[in-house]
């Protein structure tokens, strides 16, 4: 499908692009509606959970998905992606969230839809293209163990504090272990127990829905006989604007309020000054760049789910629009999640009307069924965790690597990987395209080689052969090469036929070959490609009587005599 904007440019939102600039049907209409409830069901739960995982309440994360998922759905540029709060923010929001309360997440959040916005407009949204496989999946490998950890303590009822680093955590979930209940255990074991087997049904409703529903009926029984769990409503309070108070989830839609007027559990807020601006700013940037990542990585994954195209830079400025939006009642970080995305596709989306929908019902579910939410086992939302944890870690493909891939990579994942679980992921990423780039410079070096091309027909003339781009990290090493051979050689006949790159290293290491030839030697440089000869040409490099020239081809320099060509 082609889709042509104003002066051929495709619009950047995909709303317009599938439903004003295509004929939207009745048809059309009703399949997003149908593609929009099946996600809306899989969001609910998702969204409770990973706002508790982000150490917020749970209807933060429902007021994210409603409302940053019709902003983004609206102005985004990928016409099937769904976004909210995803598991991959958790690694950087919970720490936010300890250390600054809900309003200083939300401004955190706020500036990183700053950021996203400026990447949009500055269009840096091909440069995902420039990160490495080995890169994102060690990092969303390690994104997945650190979820996986963090829902240990829900799973099992564990009494403890969870430390902040690591390695700590796993050391007191272990020594937490004799506080074991058993009643969170089975009931968290019932719910991943019905999300792991519920695919084998093969039904069109999602399993998150049965799952928690399975999960709910154990702890009724279970309260039966007296075991007492965890649940929503156990854990979390609420104050209403009239000063009355509740327990779970508020039954009203968001509220317009500013982002750090907002108080958490405790009611603190944090104060807005620049000092507050400073301490947020490295997370801030962690959640546009993870969210950058993610929502173009997921506009691939349904580009090739659908056949369509999507808008990078559209979805970068839709991204930071809906994450500037939803600070101001109550949403926190925002993206496209691959999975959901993937579900609406599979459910017959055709447009971001579905995404809307799911919105819609998302609010309609804060009116109606929040009462209901609040009796939901931590434990149940935990085991929803997991299976997210599992399905972001993408194992069969880290499996894939460690068998198949070349060593240089499967080092940048594991590294990735490692970087993302016991310390940060902006570390990770850093360091991973970094160690990426320079094992990619070290292999395309390594393919630059000298080739000598003398034959009978030329013995008095040593003709040698470039094959590969003359850049900082190969020329030295090539020239060396040559200067070894240049003993005794009238005339060197150096062919760039297969030199498609002369940068400023390769320049400078010409010009030393040039000044090291010995008296009597002209070199002879042929079939020079476009971009060697204008950089050649930028750096007044001129043919020297009877030390350097220059010719069109192969032919004309074995037909030349020594000294500066007519």
């Amino acid at each position: 499908m082609k889709t042509h904007g104003i002066n051929g440019v495709r619009p950047f939102s995909a709303l317009i692009d599938a439903c004003w600039r295509e004929s939207y049907t009745l048809q059309r209409f009703l399949k997003d509606i149908i593609a929009g409830i099946t996600v809306g069901i899989i969001a609910i739960p998702l969204a409770m959970a990973l706002a508790i995982a982000s150490g917020v309440p749970p209807q933060y994360g429902l007021y994210t998905s409603a409302i940053a998922g019709i902003v983004i759905a609206v102005t985004g540029g990928s016409r099937y992606s769904v976004s909210g709060p995803t598991a991959a923010f958790v690694v950087i929001l919970y720490p936010v969230s300890q250390q600054f309360g809900l309003s200083g997440l939300l401004i955190a959040t706020l500036m990183s839809g700053v950021f996203l916005v400026i990447m949009g407009l500055a269009r840096f949204g091909r440069l995902i293209e420039y990160i490495p496989i080995s890169v994102t999946l060690g990092f969303t490998s390690g994104i997945g163990i650190t979820i996986a950890t963090m829902q240990i303590k829900d799973f099992f009822g564990l009494t403890l504090d969870v430390p902040e680093h690591y390695i700590d955590k796993v050391v007191a979930l272990a020594s937490a272990m004799p506080t074991i209940s058993w009643a969170d255990t089975l009931i968290a074991s019932v719910t991943l127990a019905v999300l792991v087997l519920w695919p084998r049904l093969k039904l069109r409703i999602p399993g998150h829905l049965p799952a928690l529903l399975a999960g709910t009926a154990v702890m009724a029984i279970l309260s039966w006989f007296g075991y007492s769990v965890a649940t929503i409503g156990s854990k979390f309070h609420y104050l209403m604007p009239d000063g009355s108070s509740g327990q779970g989830i508020p039954p009203i839609l968001p509220q317009f309020v500013l982002p750090w007027n907002i108080p958490d559990i405790s009611g603190k807020t944090v104060e807005l000054s620049w000092n507050t601006i400073s301490a947020l700013l490295p997370a801030a940037f962690s959640m546009a760049m993870l969210g950058a990542i993610e929502s173009l990585l997921c506009a691939v994954v349904l580009d090739g789910m659908t056949g369509k195209k999507h808008h990078s830079n559209g979805e970068l400025i839709g991204q930071g629009l809906g994450n500037l939006t939803a600070p101001f009642f109550g949403g926190i970080t925002a993206t496209a999640a691959i999975a959901r995305s993937a579900a609406n596709v599979r459910a017959g989306a055709s447009s971001p009307v579905s995404a809307i929908v799911h919105s819609v019902l998302v609010i309609m579910a804060l009116l109606v069924l929040a009462p209901a939410l609040s009796y939901l086992p931590l434990a149940a939302m935990s085991s929803l965790l997991l299976l997210v944890a599992w399905n972001m870690s993408e194992a069969h493909k880290v499996i894939d690597i460690l068998r198949r891939a070349p060593k240089d990579d499967i080092i940048v994942m594991l590294l990735c990987m490692s970087l993302t679980v016991l310390f940060d992921m902006v570390i990770a990423i850093t360091v991973g395209i970094v160690l990426a780039s320079l094992l990619f410079m070290r292999r395309i070096a390594r393919m630059t080689r000298l080739t000598e091309m003398t034959t009978e027909s030329t013995p008095d003339r040593l003709v040698m052969r470039v094959s590969g781009p003359l850049f900082f990290a190969a020329a030295e090493r090539i020239f060396n090469e040559l200067a070894l051979c240049i003993e005794n050689q009238p005339v060197i006949i150096l062919q760039w036929d297969a030199v498609p790159v002369l940068d400023a290293g390769g320049l400078s290491a010409f010009q030393r070959f040039i000044d090291i030839l010995p008296e009597g030697t002209e070199l002879i440089n042929c079939d020079i490609q476009y971009q060697p000869l204008k950089t050649l040409a930028r750096a007044g490099i001129k043919p020297i009587a009877g030390k350097l020239a220059f010719y069109a081809s192969m032919e004309e320099a074995l037909m030349a005599k020594s000294g500066v060509p007519d």
